[in-house]
């Protein structure tokens, strides 16, 4: 692959809605471009971009790839990403190093729930766009059904560049709106001829060419004005004026065609190197200063100081680790000593290349606006960003989502915990929306991703490189338990069975603390009815017991202990004992002091369409939840609310079918509050049928 300037390049991502076609788009434009020989598909598991052996056998993207296409003189890195919300965080990562977007649609099914989300995500980067819509040629494609739906949810400046010649089988070919040509593709490898506007699309083409006319010229007042005044538009003011409508955000052309039929691809590849924004053309990026942490602007220029982001790693079973980078300033060389301004430490690169899918293709350097990978790097991680020493900025990292859903993970055989921490932890390393902790209170690896496939897809890869197979199960609720009321009770150990007994006697009052205050224990004793030596053990002995409670075994909290009397034998007494003895009255005392049952509530708050507010609030109330307030925002309603976390396990799911997928949550532990009594019975009654069964 050649060397290409900085105006040569562009970086667009792909994005849709799962199953518009992505992978298939990217695999039609990388055969036209002549990277590959033969035309790739996702149900043969043969294209470039989804390699991955949970791609092929699911057929769903869950990677981002990268894969370059040279057309016109332009070096097209094509970012294809995952279409699931499983996987937005691929999505995220590619975004953010993407200087404009081809949106997919699907002629048959429109725009879905998927497609709302990343034009949101397209406007949040403020990202130049177009729209690809894909699957002409399949049964119920309709152009203009799909069309008025993507101006009824995306606006008026949604217009056509193109309109399709013939649709389902008959799918021949677009006719183009700026030059007013026909292309048909047709043979083998659907080599490109033009020709006249076949008659019967002429009234058509003159509707459609005069709103793309109106669109372009308002892009630009010279424009406007002769627009205005009546005069057409040449065909190069048409093409500048598209170009800077694109630009500005002002003009989103929708394109045709069929992506495994390689209807249309070249004039996308046309479109894309001809108006879409070169990194040039963005001109600079903002970060920070490491160190004093004041703003930095960086100017988007090859001859300029070195400043990359790295926005993906990818474990390669036969690599290693891949960093995934973007280079904003400088020109990147391989075999080359490079800070990590986020560490601290300089990282040393070897060859750096490109991927066509799974592929390397070795590159000599790497030029400002280009993306490229480098496999090995020993500290650096997604986000972080590598600089020159002498002139060390960050730039702003990847904001990925949090993620919704957790389980606990358990290795199906005996003793293979260590191999299954070992294996989540590389996966880490590669995916910053999965989380793993070792949660001591429940004892359990709890493991969090963005939905059931993500996790899901992570246990199989699992067993796949690590050799480990594991279940995934709810997690255990955090119980706590706790008392309301108060009690003096004594506790007393006495054994006798020839030579040295066995002597300890306390008398103890429990009462209850704030929330917070977990344990505090007091000594009033006076008079050394309880020596000096064995107080140390009696709170030992309490701080024991406070793991395990008498409701149904869960860690008790907010408990005052007052050791106020007691007696002891000269001979006897011992720590043991003292302690045995503290244990029986803490027992005892629990008992009669009121104990009850507390369990995590959450701070939920809810982001939904105004439309389905209704169900969220009644869905709150069956989960015993307390709504907090409500905050109406542009269509969409903020809820907050405290929930239990017990009626929280699997709310990603069920939030996804109440919404269609429409809406969104965030979570955090608020507080422990009482468990209502008919609930408690119920946990309490399942605590003791798991005891039994150990």
């Amino acid at each position: 692959m050649k060397n290409y300037t900085t105006e040569q390049i562009r970086n667009v991502a792909l994005i849709s809605h799962g199953g518009a076609g992505k992978t298939s788009l990217a695999e039609a434009m990388l055969y036209t471009s002549g990277a590959i020989t033969r035309l790739g598909k996702v149900e043969a598991g043969t294209t470039t971009t989804d390699f991955d052996p949970e791609e092929v056998k699911r057929q769903i993207t869950i990677n981002t790839s990268l894969a370059p296409v040279e057309w016109a003189g332009t070096k097209i890195n094509l970012l294809d990403t995952p279409g699931y919300f499983d996987f937005i965080g691929d999505v995220a990562g590619a975004m953010r190093v993407a200087d404009a977007a081809v949106v997919v649609v699907s002629a048959i099914s429109g725009v879905k729930v998927g497609t709302e989300k990343v034009w949101t995500y397209a406007n949040e980067n403020n990202m130049p766009r177009l729209v690809f819509i894909n699957k002409m040629d399949r049964e119920n494609a309709n152009f203009d059904r799909t069309l008025a739906n993507l101006q009824e949810f995306f606006g008026q400046n949604v217009v056509p560049v193109q309109v399709p010649i013939g649709a389902e089988a008959s799918l021949k070919g677009v006719v183009d709106l700026v030059k007013l040509k026909a292309y048909t593709f047709e043979g083998e490898g659907k080599k490109r001829t033009e020709g006249p506007i076949p008659e019967d699309l002429a009234t058509v083409v003159e509707n459609y060419r005069e709103k793309l006319m109106e669109a372009v010229a308002e892009s630009d007042d010279d424009l406007i004005m002769k627009y205005l005044e009546g005069e057409p538009l040449t065909d190069a003011e048409m093409t500048a004026g598209l170009r800077a409508g694109i630009l500005a955000g002002k003009v989103i052309p929708v394109l045709c065609g069929s992506a495994t039929q390689n209807i249309g691809t070249q004039l996308l590849l046309d479109m894309i190197s001809s108006t879409f924004p070169s990194p040039a053309d963005v001109g600079e990026v903002s970060g920070i200063k490491a160190g004093s942490g004041e703003d930095a602007v960086i100017k988007i220029d090859s001859s300029g100081p070195l400043t990359a982001l790295v926005f993906k790693t990818f474990a390669d079973p036969f690599v290693g680790r891949i960093s995934y980078f973007k280079v904003y300033s400088g020109t990147l060389k391989g075999d080359s000593h490079i800070n990590n301004a986020n560490k601290d430490k300089v990282e040393r690169f070897g060859q750096v290349f490109t991927m066509l899918g799974k592929n390397q293709v070795n590159m000599d350097q790497v030029p400002a606006g280009d993306i490229a990978a480098v496999a090995k790097l020993q500290a650096t991680a997604t986000g972080d960003t590598l600089c020159d020493k002498n002139c060390s900025v960050i730039l702003r990292r990847v904001e990925f989502p949090a993620p919704v859903t957790t389980f606990a993970v358990e290795p199906k055989k005996q003793g293979e915990e260590d191999k299954v921490a070992t294996g989540l932890a590389r996966f880490l390393e590669e995916d910053p929306t999965f989380r793993m902790e070792r949660n001591a209170e429940v004892k359990q690896t709890l493991i969090s991703g963005m939905g059931e496939l993500h996790l899901e897809i992570i246990t199989s890869r699992l067993a796949n490189k690590f050799g480990v197979e594991v279940e995934l199960t709810l997690p255990k609720i955090p119980y706590k338990e706790t008392i309301r009321g108060t009690a003096k009770v004594e506790g007393k150990h006495k054994k006798q069975s020839g030579g040295r007994g066995q002597f300890g006697h306390v008398w103890i009052e429990f009462a209850p603390l704030q929330d917070g205050e977990h344990f505090v224990f007091e000594d009033k004793i006076f008079g050394g009815s309880v020596p000096r030596q064995y107080i140390p053990a009696v709170e030992k002995g309490l701080r024991e017991a406070l793991e395990s409670g008498v409701l149904a075994g869960y860690p008790v909290v907010d408990i005052r202990a007052t050791l106020y009397d007691g007696s002891y034998h000269n001979v006897d007494s011992s720590e043991m004992a003292f302690k045995i003895a503290a244990h029986q009255a803490f027992k005892k005392g629990v008992e009669q002091a009121k104990p009850v049952l507390l369990e995590p509530v959450m701070l939920v708050e809810v982001v939904v369409p105004d439309q389905f507010m209704g169900d969220i609030m009644g869905d709150m109330n069956s989960r015993r939840g307390r709504i907090l307030g409500m905050e109406p925002s542009n269509g969409i309603q903020i809820i907050r609310a405290n929930v239990p976390m017990s009626e929280m396990l699997k709310y990603a799911i069920d939030l996804r079918s109440m919404t269609q997928g429409r809406g969104s949550f965030s979570m955090k532990f608020d507080r422990y509050e009482e468990v209502p009594a008919h609930t408690a019975e119920q946990v309490i009654a399942a605590a003791k049928a798991e005891k039994e069964e150990e």
